[in-house]
């Protein structure tokens, strides 16, 4: 019989491993995944679009697959196209937002009666003199342009590995001459496509709807660039918990530098947080807590450490891949216990 001591030693020192080998090698690994999960949209889109009355029962399996990838080749091709044509106008209005902070900040201190203060006047002059919006937003699109790069890559990889699903059954049947252990793997991994598939799908639709509802508001309210700002919170809206506060976060402070009026401001932050508040109230908890089975606590975790680990897309593939480690270890009795404290209920 195995000591248990030594069974946790050797587990904690393989973890340290892999933790090393996944923050190393992050540059590689991201865009595999990201791939992987991509081709699961697709795959949970073409689930999806079998649901539709009459015209998805009719067409194809390869039909509705390829719909699915035209749609999410559409909407790249549009982000795309999209951050290119505000690069431009950012840049240009940027010393522009860059003065109104600085009026809003100044108009602040009065209303605060500190603007006779001698501290005010240094920290002004030491602290925000050294801000150069115009400088900071050429650096955020220089990583947008970065980030389309990386896109087209997982787009690469997404396109080839599409093509080796055909194949993915035989190969899995290959691995082992024991048929048991054989079908043991083919559950666990038709258990990952589905749920992890069927997440990611609504998941990217509750998104698209939180960018479109948030887009109209931003809209109405005549915030500059709300498209952007629309698909920066349906981005967001992948991350847990902070996604929605910095769905808020970021086009309240572009309110505070276009508009620079309190009452605009909060109209705009109290509009973004309804939009989040009902979107997250209603439609997220049902899916971690049907579609995944993670205990809040455990999303948190993960995201904390996936975020150390990989960074900001690390804390997009926290979820998906937290919950892809809790279906493999359900599917062993070694580390079904594992699975266990990681769920939301603790029923498998």
């Amino acid at each position: 019989m195995p000591n248990p001591l030594q069974t946790l030693v050797q587990g904690a020192v393989l973890a340290l491993v892999i933790g090393w080998v996944l923050y190393i090698g992050k540059d590689v690994f991201v865009p595999v995944v990201f791939s992987i999960l991509v081709v699961y949209v697709i795959m949970g889109l073409t689930r999806l679009l079998e649901a539709v009355p009459l015209v998805g029962p009719a067409l194809p399996r390869a039909a509705r697959q390829a719909l699915a990838v035209v749609v999410i080749g559409l909407a790249l091709f549009g982000l795309g196209y999209l951050f290119l044509a505000y690069q431009q106008d950012v840049v240009a209005l940027a010393p522009q937002y860059q003065q109104a902070l600085l009026d809003a900040i100044q108009r602040g201190a009065v209303i605060l009666r500190i603007e006779t203060e001698p501290t005010w006047e240094t920290l002004r002059q030491h602290a925000l003199t050294q801000i150069n919006i115009q400088q900071l937003i050429g650096s955020m699109v220089a990583s947008v342009s970065s980030i389309i790069v990386s896109v087209v890559v997982v787009v690469l990889y997404a396109g080839f590995l599409l093509f080796e699903q055909a194949t993915f059954a035989t190969k899995l049947a290959g691995l082992s001459s024991d048929a048991n252990g054989v079908a043991r793997i083919a559950g666990i991994v038709r258990d990952i496509n589905a749920r992890i598939g069927s997440y990611l799908a609504l998941k990217t639709l509750i998104s698209v709807l939180l960018g479109a509802i948030c887009w109209a508001i931003m809209r109405v309210m005549g915030l500059e660039f709300a498209g952007f700002w629309a698909i920066l919170i349906a981005f967001l809206n992948f991350v847990p918990y902070i996604g929605s506060f910095l769905g808020v976060l970021f086009p309240v402070a572009m309110s505070i530098v276009q508009f620079g009026n309190p009452g605009e401001v909060v109209a705009m932050f109290a509009a973004l947080t309804v939009a989040q508040v009902a979107i997250g109230t209603f439609l997220d908890p049902y899916l971690m807590g049907n579609s995944l089975n993670l205990s809040p606590f455990v999303i948190l975790v993960s995201l904390t450490v996936w975020s150390r680990l990989w960074g900001i897309p690390g804390a997009f593939l926290a979820v998906p891949i937290t919950a892809i480690m809790a279906i493999m270890f359900s599917g062993f009795q070694g580390t079904r216990p594992i699975a266990v404290l990681l769920s939301r209920t603790g029923k498998l």
